[in-house]
């Protein structure tokens, strides 16, 4: 989950590298470093943000080609001793590397008897050991063989000084190249050098690529590949602010954007007839959907939407936790939901399930990333680039996804259908209803954000929704929060109910509202105050709770997506007044791809 970058061309490096690692801090921002080869290979890094860093450096640091990292801490802490680059013994040869090597501790000790010193904690440092190690004349050949020795998973970068080339490799972690004019890049994710260029290619697990100022060559397994270059559709200026004051807020407020782009993409009739393939072929098929995080949330509100249209059994895990566990049978036809198409658990999940002949769909937000290479067929949302830590607006098209997954053939009256897709189409003003209304949801935030603990209960389509707002509350605010299905609370919670740990209730007009009503009069009795979310126009539940955020009507069928919305907008008020950094969360980054 750290960033990676590299340049070489025509123009100075140092301003390019901190340029690019700043677009990347999303996914790693404990420490950072970069190092430029001008003649000699000069080396800075120190356990601080990408801006810190650049106030530090010298100002005279030369060179046209050179390699970067911001770093999400695993083996070891946060420390500048920790940070990339991680350079060899003689200090030529350096790397910067995003993954996990499992077998470090015996390469580390087999270099250690072979002379080698160490200077930091990481499994990273053993990689330009290994480099120097077999290096006689061929750098390509030395990162090969070093390889070769690694069982793991790694996105690496290589500067030696002296050579008029980068080396990156992959398996198991995303890394990309970007070609310029006369001038190449390296990085983690697209972000990085859209400044740059908007061309990229997509290196597959076992490249190897030598990076040029006038091309590159990819290898693979010794022979050389064709990767063909794909054309970024969004800009720069669609990973940028935009005049917000976060991320989150921003792509909070694209929501509806992002539906309507959904429905436009998604609701025609080829994209209809396509589905067929996914739910009939071979006839009547369990659907098993499989997510981590956030992206679980949206896999269970599909189980329902799923199950209640399309009218087949569906079973939702956790992805991470498939490899161990997960079973599938002949019947079996698997949903994996991943929003950067990196994330390694869901990665590993794809491999199981195409080794045991389970058909693969995949929902994700990334174009050419490993999952859709992996996978039989690919659903891409239509969120764009999401920056932020905590995910929002990729939530809401995944929704989107799954609801056109079901729709076109559900098996529901024709009047019905109509009915759905009519409703849907209305969803991004009921959703801009909301976002216009945000100033009552912070007021409501500022009253959360006093508390330590905070309970979220839903029924139904509503529980994920309960999931996944405790789940954006205690990742951006830090406040302890969990949530529940209403039913749960009699079997453990209430006795964590009190004055001092408020409850917010999701309640929707469904078969779920009585029961609803209920869970809400039994917290009341435990003294917790009580936060309801309801329809317009529901006197009964403002009677009842302590107060009431009122979201706009909708078909219950699609009231997770304007419950969500309510909820990230209370979570990123709550963060706020607390003064959290709410782009960057403590301890997480964006894309989980170690496991």
């Amino acid at each position: 989950m750290c960033g990676i970058v590299g340049y070489i061309g025509e123009r100075q490096a140092k301003p390019i590298l901190l340029n690019c690692l700043a677009r990347l801090e999303y996914r790693g921002y404990d420490s950072c470093g970069i190092a430029v080869a001008g003649g000699k290979l000069q080396v800075h890094k120190d356990a601080v943000r990408v801006g810190v860093l650049k106030e530090k450096l010298p100002r005279r640091l030369e060179g046209k080609i050179g390699i970067g990292h911001t770093r999400w801490a695993t083996h070891g802490g946060p420390t500048k001793a920790n940070a990339h680059p991680h350079c060899d013994c003689t200090g030529k040869i350096t790397v910067v590397h995003n993954g996990i090597i499992y077998n470090f501790q015996q390469l580390h000790q087999q270099l250690i008897e072979e002379g080698h010193t160490f200077t930091s904690e990481t499994d990273t440092e053993v990689i330009p050991h290994l480099i120097e190690k077999y290096f006689t004349g061929d750098l390509e050949e030395a990162v090969a063989r070093a390889l070769a020795e690694m069982e793991g998973s790694y996105a690496i970068a290589v500067l030696m000084e002296g050579r008029p080339e980068l080396i990156a490799a992959r398996k198991d972690s995303p890394l990309i190249i970007g070609i310029g004019d006369g001038e190449n890049f390296i990085a983690s994710d697209v972000p990085a050098v859209l400044d740059h260029t908007s061309r990229v290619v997509y290196l597959e697990d076992g490249d190897i690529a030598v990076v040029r100022k006038e091309g590159f060559q990819v290898k693979r397994k010794g022979k050389v590949v064709d990767r063909q270059p794909h054309q970024v559709t969004w800009s720069v200026g669609d990973a940028q602010k935009g005049g917000y004051e976060h991320f989150m807020l921003k792509e909070i407020h694209e929501q509806p954007k992002v539906i309507r782009d959904t429905i436009r993409a998604y609701l025609t009739a080829d994209e209809a007839d396509s589905n067929r393939d996914i739910f009939t072929e071979g006839g009547e098929r369990e659907i098993l959907i499989l997510a981590c995080g956030t992206s679980y949330h949206a896999a269970l509100v599909g189980k329902y939407v799923l199950e209640q249209l399309f009218r087949v059994p569906v079973r939702t895990e956790i992805a991470s936790e498939f490899g161990f566990l997960g079973q599938t049978s002949a019947r079996s036809q698997a949903v994996v939901i991943t929003q950067s198409g990196e994330t390694a658990d869901a990665l590993k999940a794809i491999k199981k399930l195409r080794s045991e002949g389970c058909p693969v769909t995949v929902i994700t937000n990334v174009i050419g990333s490993s999952a859709t290479r992996l996978a039989d067929q690919v659903l891409c949302t239509q969120a764009g680039p999401e920056i932020s830590v905590a995910a929002t607006k990729s939530y809401t098209a995944q929704l989107m996804a799954l609801y056109w997954m079901a729709l076109p053939l559900a098996r529901i009256d024709l009047r019905r259908k109509d009915s759905l897709i009519a409703e849907l189409r209305q969803l991004p003003g009921r959703v801009q209803r909301i976002l216009d209304d945000e100033e009552k949801i912070a007021q409501h935030a500022a009253q959360i954000a006093k508390y330590d603990h905070v309970f979220f209960i839903g029924r139904g389509i509503n529980y994920p929704v309960a999931l996944e707002g405790a789940l954006k509350l205690k990742e951006i605010s830090y406040i302890h929060a969990e949530g529940y299905a209403a039913g749960e609370l009699k079997h453990g919670p209430f006795a964590l109910l009190s004055s001092e740990a408020p409850v917010v209730a999701i309640v929707a007009p469904d078969n779920t509202y009585d029961a609803m009503l209920t869970s809400i009069k039994e917290v009341k009795a435990r003294n917790s105050p009580v936060l309801a979310l309801v329809e317009e126009g529901d006197e009964v539940i403002e009677e009842v709770a302590d107060s009431v955020i009122v979201v706009p009507k909708v078909e219950p069928l699609f009231s997770p997506v304007v419950n969500t919305v309510v909820l990230q907008l209370l979570a990123y008020y709550a963060a706020k007044e607390r003064g959290c950094p709410i782009d960057f969360p403590r301890n997480l980054a964006k894309s989980v791809t170690v496991e």
